[in-house]
C-alpha cells in the first residue's frame, strides 16, 4: 500500500512539473530573455534532436580500437598497417555497396536536368572499359554491366575517387531537397510539375550550401509550409505562401536537412568492417576477428549453411567460383550487394565482391603519423567564394554549386581581411592569376594531405608511386585472394584511375550524442535547463 502510495505521489508529481513547465515559456538561462517571442525581436531556441540517418545509411556507434590489428602477417612485407589504438566517432554508413541503379539514377538525372551539356553527363560515365583485358574475353561486361538490368543490384565499378566526389554532391543535395518538398518547405514535386508552374528542371538546380545561405527563395520556389520567422521583417522573408505572418527558409539550426554523404575515413571503414561490437560486453571484446565474420575460415560453421563461403573473392589460381553444380561463392564476378550475411552493424560485403575506395590519401606511414582520435590523412581546406562579399553571396557554377577555393589562414580572418581577400580572388579570377593571402607574413598550406613528410614532396609520381593523388581502398574483391579480405590491409590507386574491382560506399558524421542504443544502460542523467521544452 505505501508503494502504491508513493508511486502515485510520484506520477503526480511529475504531472504537475509537466503541466507548470508547459505554461511558462522558455527562456535565455543568462538574459533571463524569452525565446520564440515574435514582441522581442525572436529570439529562436530549436527544439534539440538526435538526427536519423539519410536514405541507404544505417548507425555505426563508435569507440576505440586497435588499427591495423586484424592483420596477423604482412604478406606484401608493405608495412603499411602498424598496429596504432585510435577512437573512431559514431558516424553513419551505407548498408551496401552503391550500385548500378544508384548511378543510373545519377546519370538519369544529370540527362534531365542538363539536356544539352554532354560533357557533364560522359564525365559522369563509369569507364565501362575497365573490363577489358589483353587475354580475357570480357567485351560481353563492357557492354552490359552497367546497364543492363540483369546487373541492376550489382556493385558499380569503374568509378574514380573524383566522381566519387560530385556523386557525394549530388546524393547530398537530391536527400535534402527531397525532404524539404516532401515537407512543404519547397514547392512538392506535384506543384511543380503542374502545368503552369516553373519546372523544376528549367531553374537552377538546388544545392544545400546555397540554399542554406538564402539564395534559394521566391515565387515558385517557396512551400507552403516554410518556417515561421519570429524575427522582425527582413530579407528573405516572405508571406507569399504562408498564412498568420512572415515566413522563412529552413535553416541548419532547424535539424531538418542531412549532413553532407561522403566516403569513409580509412580508420571509419575498418572500424565498420571488423564490427568488434558485437563481441563486446560491458566493455570487455571477448573476441577479436581477422574478417568481418567471426573465426579464422572463410566458410561459415553453421548447421543450416556450414560449408558455404562467406564473402565473394577468389578462392585460388583459376578458381573465381567453384566447380559447376555446386559453386562456392554463386558468383563469377560480382555479386548483388546484398549477397551473403552481413556484419554484427548490418553491413553487406565488407570483405569481398568489390574493393572500396575510403577518403583517405595514402601514405605508407598514416598509421604512424594520424592523430589518434578520428583519425584521417587527406584533409584539403577550402573555403566558399563570395561573389558578393557585402551581401554574403556565394559565387555558383554553372550547375548551381558554390566554388571553393583553397584556404589562405587556418583562422578566422578579420572582417575587412575576409573583404580584401575576396576581391583579391575576385580580381585575379578576371585575370587569369592566383589570388595573393592577405596576411602578411604568415604562410598557410591549404592542403594538408602531406603534412608531416620528411621527404621532398616533388619527388612523388617521379621516384615513387605515391604522391598527393593516391587514395586508399580496402575489403578485397572478386578477384582478390583471401588475405585481402582483412580489413587492416590497405592499396592504393590514383583518383583519376578506375578498376573492375573496386566500387564504393558512403557515410555521413553523426552529430550530437554517440550513443546509439542506450536503452537498459547505466548513465548519469543530462539535465535539462529550467522551462526547457524546445521549439
Amino acid at each position: 500500500m505505501k508503494v502504491l502510495f508513493t508511486n502515485t505521489a510520484l506520477v503526480l508529481l511529475g504531472l504537475g512539473a509537466l503541466l507548470s513547465s508547459c505554461s511558462k515559456p522558455q527562456q535565455s538561462q543568462k538574459t533571463g530573455l524569452k525565446y520564440n517571442d515574435r514582441t522581442n525581436g525572436g529570439y529562436v531556441r530549436y527544439r534539440q534532436t538526435h538526427p536519423s540517418p539519410g536514405p541507404g545509411l544505417i548507425p555505426i556507434e563508435g569507440g576505440t580500437f586497435v588499427l591495423g590489428g586484424s592483420a596477423d602477417q604482412d604478406v606484401s612485407f608493405e608495412y603499411n598497417n602498424v598496429r596504432r589504438r585510435v577512437t573512431v566517432p559514431s558516424f553513419y554508413m551505407d548498408e551496401t555497396e552503391v550500385s548500378n541503379q544508384d548511378w543510373l539514377d545519377y546519370l538519369h538525372w544529370i540527362a534531365i536536368t542538363f539536356p544539352d551539356d554532354r560533357e557533364y553527363y560522359y564525365n559522369a560515365i563509369p569507364d565501362t572499359l575497365v573490363w577489358r583485358k589483353p587475354l580475357s574475353y570480357n567485351e560481353p561486361y563492357v557492354d552490359n554491366y552497367l546497364r543492363h538490368p540483369a546487373f541492376q543490384d550489382y556493385p558499380v565499378v569503374g568509378v574514380t575517387w573524383d566522381q566519387i566526389q560530385d556523386y557525394c554532391t549530388w546524393r547530398t543535395d537530391r536527400t535534402n531537397e527531397n525532404i524539404l518538398r516532401q515537407g512543404g518547405q519547397l514547392v512538392t514535386w506535384k506543384d511543380a510539375s503542374k502545368a503552369g508552374a516553373p519546372a523544376v528542371q528549367n531553374t537552377t538546380p538546388f544545392n544545400t550550401d546555397i540554399y542554406l545561405n538564402g539564395q534559394i527563395t521566391g515565387a515558385g520556389i517557396d512551400g507552403k509550409r516554410m518556417p515561421r520567422d519570429l524575427s522582425p521583417a527582413r530579407a528573405g522573408a516572405t508571406a507569399a505562401n504562408g498564412k498568420g505572418g512572415l515566413r522563412r527558409p529552413v535553416r541548419l539550426e532547424d535539424g531538418v536537412l542531412k549532413s553532407g554523404y561522403r566516403l569513409p575515413s580509412e580508420a571509419e571503414w575498418e572500424y565498420a568492417a571488423l564490427a568488434l561490437a558485437g563481441n563486446t560486453q560491458f566493455e570487455n571484446i571477448n573476441d577479436g576477428k581477422i574478417y568481418p565474420w567471426n573465426g579464422l575460415g572463410v566458410r561459415s560453421p553453421n548447421k543450416s549453411t556450414r560449408g558455404l563461403i562467406l564473402a565473394n573473392f577468389k578462392r585460388g589460381g583459376g578458381d573465381n567460383a567453384g566447380v559447376g553444380g555446386g559453386l562456392n561463392d554463386k558468383a563469377d564476378i560480382t555479386a548483388p550487394v546484398r549477397s551473403f550475411p552481413p556484419n554484427d552493424f548490418g553491413l553487406y560485403n565488407m570483405a569481398g565482391n568489390v574493393n572500396e575506395w575510403v577518403a583517405d590519401t595514402y601514405r605508407q606511414t598514416s598509421f604512424e603519423d594520424v592523430d589518434d582520435f578520428n583519425p584521417f590523412r587527406g584533409n584539403e581546406y577550402t573555403n566558399k567564394r563570395l561573389a558578393d562579399a557585402s551581401k554574403g553571396l556565394y559565387a555558383k557554377d554553372k550547375y548551381g554549386r558554390p566554388i571553393k577555393d583553397a584556404a589562405t589562414t587556418n583562422k578566422k580572418l578579420k572582417y575587412s581581411e575576409m573583404i580584401a581577400q575576396q576581391q583579391g580572388q575576385g580580381a585575379a579570377a578576371t585575370q587569369g592569376t592566383a589570388p595573393a593571402s592577405p596576411i602578411a607574413g604568415k604562410p598557410f598550406k591549404a592542403d594538408m594531405r602531406g603534412y608531416g613528410d620528411t621527404v621532398n614532396s616533388v619527388l612523388y609520381g617521379n621516384t615513387s608511386l605515391v604522391s598527393d593523388h593516391s587514395k586508399v581502398y580496402k575489403g578485397g574483391s572478386w578477384n582478390d585472394m583471401a588475405y585481402w579480405l582483412n580489413p587492416a590491409t590497405r592499396r592504393f590507386m590514383n583518383q583519376d584511375d578506375a578498376s573492375a574491382e573496386v566500387g564504393f560506399r558512403c557515410a555521413m558524421t553523426m552529430v550530437g550524442a554517440p550513443e546509439i542504443n542506450p536503452g537498459g544502460k547505466q548513465y548519469f542523467p543530462v539535465k535539462k535547463p529550467k522551462n526547457y521544452k524546445g521549439r
